[in-house]
């Protein structure tokens, strides 16, 4: 089984979290965890938290989101949720996230017609 969460700190001062297939109460933990760690190790001016690779989140998941963010906004850092598929961006917005996670800026919906193929 790959693990589902990987982290990286860039040279600009940006630490990357990958998510990658589905994201629910059995690592929604570990979501949480890595994302205190990238904060606490490398005090990053911004966290990206990438979901294009993710393929489903549940509650438990997004509620690892939202412990990332506090975790990240506690250290005066930005959290940003990038590329997400148009179910997640769905997701996020019904649930008020989206502007919270920083989607408002950094991941226009002109990035959906590249999802859907128009």
């Amino acid at each position: 089984m790959e693990y589902p969460i990987r982290s990286a700190f860039g040279e600009d001062g940006t630490a990357h979290v990958t998510l990658l297939g589905e994201i629910d109460f059995s690592n929604a933990d570990e979501v949480a965890q890595t994302i205190r760690d990238a904060v606490a190790e490398w005090s990053p001016e911004e966290i990206r938290v990438d979901l294009s690779d993710a393929t489903f989140i549940d509650s438990t998941g997004l509620g690892a989101l939202i412990e990332g963010y506090r975790a990240t906004n506690e250290a005066e850092s930005r959290f940003v949720v990038v590329n997400p598929s148009p179910s997640f961006r769905r997701v996020l917005s019904v649930t008020g996230l989206s502007e919270l996670f920083g989607m408002s800026e950094h991941d226009e919906p002109a990035d959906l017609s590249q999802a859907t193929g128009a």
